[in-house]
């Protein structure tokens, strides 16, 4: 495995009483692309979600267990959940861009940190490095809600390279997409993982296509009758795919279970 970004440790998540996710050890390595993949309602967003301290926005959630970044406890009471949103970005399920102009999109997270470089070769850049530019050059300054779904997926990713962070997460980034704007956006994240961490919460295909290692989720029922997140497995990809080591994977990817 590359250096480690993030080592988890003994992670459990709560919504209120409900332990949602149990019990989570792994280590995700710098520059690479980490797939989770399992099926519906084990947990995979609410892990994500912990890398950059997004669950913290949730009245009812409470985190337990370690995420070390670069060897930092990521939840110390010292930390900046603000700095950690910085460095470790974030693009969501549907496209979600600001209502305002292209150009806009990219310079707002820039502006607000302060930036003192020249913003328009700033934007130029960014574009470029999100395979965007030569789609929307003679257009910056129209509404980014006129962009098709494909184009505003990566505006949101171009929007959150901006600010310079070190990894960026993604929570089904290509869900709402066809195909074509789907393989858009795996090309692009292979050459984003050449300079950033990525982790995306996907399904098994493009978990295949796309990722380094691959993390499978399931699910227990205790005594009560409530489901719990499991981290059942966690290797390269090809193994995963090929020879994994729990049953539980095999009959996932097989399909004998959903």
């Amino acid at each position: 495995m590359a250096s480690p970004v993030f080592e988890v440790g003994s992670l459990s998540v709560f919504y209120g009483a409900h332990e949602a996710v149990r019990d989570v050890n792994m280590t995700i390595g710098d520059r690479q692309i980490t797939a989770m993949i399992g099926p519906s309602g084990c947990g995979k967003s609410t892990m994500i979600r912990c890398f950059n301290r997004m669950n913290d926005l949730i009245p009812t959630a409470r985190v337990t267990g370690k995420i070390r970044y670069h060897d930092q406890d990521l939840y110390g009471r010292d930390v900046d959940p603000i700095e950690v949103r910085r460095r470790i970005g974030m693009v969501i399920q549907k496209p979600n861009p600001f209502p305002k102009s292209i150009c806009d999109n990219i310079a707002y997270g820039p502006r607000v940190g302060g930036f003192k470089g020249n913003l328009d070769d700033l934007v130029e850049e960014t574009l470029t490095h999100a395979a965007l530019w030569d789609e929307v050059k003679d257009k910056l300054k129209t509404s980014a809600l006129a962009l098709s779904g494909g184009q505003q997926q990566r505006l949101c990713i171009a929007r959150t390279i901006a600010v310079e962070p070190e990894v960026i997460l993604m929570d089904e980034p290509c869900s709402a997409l066809d195909p074509i704007a789907t393989a858009k956006i795996e090309d692009l994240m292979e050459r984003l993982a050449q300079e950033f961490t990525i982790v995306v919460v996907t399904h098994m295909q493009q978990a295949a296509r796309v990722s380094h290692r691959t993390a499978f989720f399931g699910s227990d029922v205790d005594d009560k009758g409530e489901r719990h997140g499991r981290l059942v497995e966690y290797d390269e990809t090809a193994r995963i795919f090929s020879n994994p080591s729990d049953p539980r994977t095999e009959d996932y990817i097989s399909g004998r279970v959903g």
